[in-house]
């Protein structure tokens, strides 16, 4: 599909966007010295590794797809200039080059050169020079391959590179990629040098815009989130600096995806689509559809085959192609009975089934000759969704409507014509065109966005990745332990802000763990950040996203930027492709404001109530508060000068001193668990005070759950370098007080105490109802029983069911400090306990309580996991109790996914807590600390 500009249209537009206010420039000039962080630690002085002439890649048998991540060399144009080379030549001098880091950005090849520190380290990011970012770079690599196989064709593909790339090929010009998310693909065919060595060079141009970025400290605040860069989307827009992570020096330049060499026939398989349709709400079946274009790249007329496998279903169409013909080609019900599957594996959100998955191999033959394969993985669900609208008869109604189902060419609503319902609360209008009878009028006037799959409505939490990487280092192996931790804290969706996460692996993870994709592309707040300047640049790598993507089963939401509306030359065209090019899923037009609530807060609150009372509402896509690790974390990413007490280095990564009342922060930590005097104290105190502010943010949205809440979004879950905000776990992976209260507020099935209202209700998130048994117990500080309440009743499936108010049961005299405690008993087991600390001024007491012992009673292995028996030894009640893994030798094993943190042990009570296994951590070792107790070896 073609999507059409006249000269007039888009030399307005262009206009428009180059004009437009210049509302959050970023800086013009870089920080006077005196508003620069300052610390006592040093900066790292790496030492400078010599370069390693590359060995040569050698292709022996030419078939197949070949990974080039070996062998790739970086020069920057002026070194390239000074030093007499020419980027293009067969030879160059090794010396004057850097061993580059394919796939990666020019930044990580200059960190693992040696010649800038690591700058995750303390504050070392200032020592790196931000003229990375303004210089054109060159990338070569060499390779040597044989005669070129009759009817075969050399192809040369970019999955991503930043900002834009010209690609040579033995001096000769092949191709031009623009735009960090846009792929390149080649025919090298005539170029390739079967006799010699074939040179690969890349030259890199770096974003026009890049900006200048603030630097935080004390006296500088947190700055502007972004500049100038913002104008060059699509790329890495957070790269200038935002208020979670600084300016990365090269701003991601570089090829920061795969390249690699396939060897394919005349006639290509391009972007092949599946589409899946259950007829709900029966899930006994479904339809899959398989779409894709063949290409004929010849001057011949070929005859060929397609065929499809899926599992055991096999299926295949015979078609002519003229000289450099395309088709589309399509299997459905209609032409292949077989595709409709009876009985399938459904693919779920977490928490709601399993993540099946199947596996489409679609080839091309010649007669016996193979031409092109290929193999996507795909689920079968369906999305539909409900939310308000105004249509075309002028009234606003609540609807339900399925994308797939609805099958329109044109998008469903118009953002433009939107009303506000009252607290700038929109909801768009239909579109003239659309097929009404496809749409389910709901009753109410529910303006709120609700997700529903395969005909379940899916009740959203999780949190925001501002980006996967702050030097998009994201192998499969470094995002694998955040998706674990995504998973085990309960969550099932990821809001893949401004589309900084777009590759591949994030994706294939975000299918594997049940993670739902609220995917934005590349534009941050309106009426705040600037407009891209190059629509159709912006243009070309949505439609290659989309395209590339649409097959992943976890992308749920298309939304056009962050907090906002797409400008006009975006809007239409972006929601025109998705219905055309996608037609399964929701574009939704603001991530804030169409059939959502406002964003925000992202400060502390010193009254975590207010949750309750002033934001839980509807769908949120960002809420949030500080976050800081723990000290053992800490010590890793700052000087050990810069541990105690907070300072510049503490500021520089995160803890803003300006507008995220940081004050009020350190207060309540101080007021409530007394001043501390090192980073171990300071540590132990912040995680109690990080736990009751999380968990009030997920169960103040459980407390409405349905009525008028439907989703929540953390800003943030995922750090994306060292930082001491808006995350539930920290860099490394280590767990603390923000992640185990996510994980607790999220659980399967889950009670808690309102703290608006002191109900007690329990959250059942599974698809039957449940026969429970729940005990409401109060113990004092010592750990004396002063009150037992047991209610036994139904928890109704996906629901949320309203037991009683303990105060208004007899519990009274309640000492200055308590323990509330909420168990969920099913069969006579205890399947979960949430408790609450509570007080009347603070907890002081707890400082002065003598340390308690604990220890490991038993151990067994059970269903993939190892269980472990605690035993509290001690005639101390246990307070805030964090566990640890370990090698033999003492290595940190992370992420260590215990299964309970931050709990209470009586004096004498034990409790079972179990860790999954596997070859990595099966002969760990298990040491725990509390808040009073210090860390220990408990497996004795």
């Amino acid at each position: 599909m073609k999507y059409k500009y006249s000269v007039i249209y888009f030399l307005f537009f262009s206009i428009y966007a180059i004009a437009q206010p210049k509302i959050n420039f970023g800086l013009t000039r870089p920080q006077e010295i005196s508003l620069l962080p300052n610390s006592k630690g040093s900066i790292d002085n790496p030492i400078l590794k010599a370069t390693i002439a590359p060995s040569l890649f050698v292709i022996n048998n030419p078939t197949g797809t070949y990974l080039l991540d070996k062998g790739w060399m970086l020069i920057d144009q002026t070194g390239l200039l000074v030093n007499g080379g020419a980027p293009l030549s067969k030879t160059i001098k090794y010396k004057d080059w850097y061993n580059a880091v394919v796939p990666g950005t020019v930044l990580t090849s200059l960190v693992k050169q040696g010649l800038y520190p690591d700058p995750y380290i303390g504050l070392n990011n200032l020592a790196i020079p931000d003229s990375l970012c303004r210089k054109d770079w060159w990338y070569r690599m060499a390779f040597k391959a044989p005669t070129m196989p009759i009817g075969k064709r050399l192809w040369l593909e970019f999955d991503g590179i930043n900002y834009k790339a010209e690609v040579w090929l033995n001096a000769k010009l092949v191709g031009i990629i623009n735009g960090a998310f846009c792929r390149g693909r080649f025919d090298v065919s005539k170029l390739l040098n079967t006799v010699e060595s074939n040179i690969i060079s890349v030259h890199i141009l770096p974003p026009p815009n890049p900006g200048i970025p603030h630097e935080q400290s004390f006296k500088a605040g947190m700055g502007p989130n972004g500049g100038q860069l913002a104008l060059d989307g699509p790329t890495f827009i957070s790269s200038e600096g935002w208020d979670w992570v600084p300016g990365i020096r090269d701003r991601n330049i570089g090829i920061w995806q795969n390249v690699s060499l396939s060897y394919e026939g005349d006639v290509s398989i391009v972007d092949p689509q599946i589409i899946t349709n259950l007829p709900l709400p029966d899930t006994t079946s479904a339809s899959v559809a398989i779409k894709s274009k063949i290409q004929n790249h010849s001057s011949n007329t070929i005859a060929i085959t397609v065929v499809g496998k899926i599992e055991n279903i096999h299926f295949s169409q015979k078609l002519k192609l003229a000289p450099y013909e395309s088709i589309n080609i399509v299997f459905d019900t209609s032409n292949t009975a077989a595709l409709k599957l009876i009985s399938p594996k459904l693919w779920w959100p977490n928490g709601y089934g399993q993540q099946n998955l199947y596996k489409l191999n679609l080839q091309v033959y010649e007669s016996t000759n193979l031409l092109d394969s290929k193999s996507i993985k795909f689920g079968i669900r369906e999305f539909s969704y409900e939310l308000a609208a105004t249509f075309p008869d002028k009234i606003d109604k609540r609807f339900c409507y399925s994308p797939t189902d609805l099958n329109a060419s044109i998008p469903l609503l118009d953002n433009e014509k939107r009303k506000d319902v009252g607290n700038r609360i929109f909801i768009p209008s239909i579109r003239a065109g659309i097929d009404l009878k496809k749409i389910q009028i709901l009753k109410g006037n529910n303006p709120y966005l609700n997700i529903k799959v395969n005909g379940v409505s899916i009740f959203c939490k999780g949190g925001n990745w501002g980006m996967d990487d702050g030097m998009k280092q994201v192998s499969r192996e470094k995002l694998t332990p955040a998706f674990q931790l995504h998973k085990d804290a309960n969550f099932n969706m990821i809001r893949n802000w401004t589309g900084e996460s777009t590759e591949e692996v994030f994706y294939e993870l975000a299918d594997e763990y049940g993670m739902l994709v609220w995917n934005d592309f590349w534009i941050s707040t309106e009426g705040y950040n600037l407009n891209p300047t190059n629509q159709l640049l912006f243009l070309e790598n949505s439609l290659d996203v989309i395209k590339r993507f649409r097959n992943h089963p976890s992308i749920a939401i298309w939304c056009p930027r962050n907090e906002g509306y797409a400008p006009i030359g975006i809007e239409d065209e972006l929601a025109t492709q998705i219905a055309i090019e996608d037609g399964t899923r929701h574009y939704i037009g603001n991530s804030r404001e169409i059939n959502l609530r406002q964003s925000g807060g992202w400060s502390f609150l010193e009254k975590p109530i207010e949750y309750y009372t002033r934001f839980a509402e509807g769908f949120t896509t960002e809420i949030g508060t500080f976050s800081i690790p723990l000290a053992n974390t800490i010590r890793k990413f700052l000087k050990p000068e810069d541990w105690w007490p907070i300072n510049d280095a503490w500021h520089y990564h995160d803890l803003h001193s300006n507008n995220q009342n940081l004050m009020g922060y350190l207060k309540t930590i101080d007021s409530l668990y007394g001043k501390s005097n090192n980073l171990d104290a300071f540590s132990k105190k912040v995680q109690m005070v990080n736990y009751d502010s999380h968990r009030a943010i997920f169960e103040a949205w459980n407390s409405k759950r349905w009525s008028n809440t439907s989703g929540i979004l953390l800003w943030m879950t995922h750090p994306a370098w060292p930082s001491m905000i808006w995350q539930t776990y920290s860099s490394d992976y280590e767990t603390f007080g923000s992640y185990y209260a996510s994980k607790k507020a999220c659980e399967p099935l889950h009670a808690q105490l309102n703290l608006n209202d002191s109900m007690v209700v329990v959250i059942n998130n599974h698809q039957v109802d449940d026969n429970i048994l729940l005990r409401c117990e109060v113990f004092d500080i010592d750990g004396k029983k002063l009150s037992l309440i047991d209610k036994s009743l139904v928890a109704i499936s996906n629901q949320i069911t309203k037991v009683f108010n303990p105060y208004n049961s007899g519990l009274t005299n309640l000492p200055s400090n308590y323990l509330l405690r909420l168990s969920i008993l099913q069969n006579g087991n205890c399947i979960s306990i949430n408790e609450y600390w509570k007080t009347n001024k603070d907890y002081l007491s707890m400082n002065q309580i003598v340390n308690g012992s604990l220890m490991v009673k038993k151990v067994k292995l059970e269903s993939g996991k190892k269980v472990y028996t605690l035993l509290n030894t001690s005639d101390q009640m246990l307070i805030g109790i964090k566990l640890y893994a370990s090698d033999k030798k003492g290595n940190s094993i992370l992420p260590a996914l215990f299964s309970d943190g931050y709990f209470n042990l009586l004096p004498g009570e034990q409790r079972e807590i179990s860790i999954p296994i596997d070859s990595v951590n099966s002969n760990m070792l298990v040491s725990a600390e509390a808040y009073n107790m210090p860390l220990t070896n408990i497996e004795k």
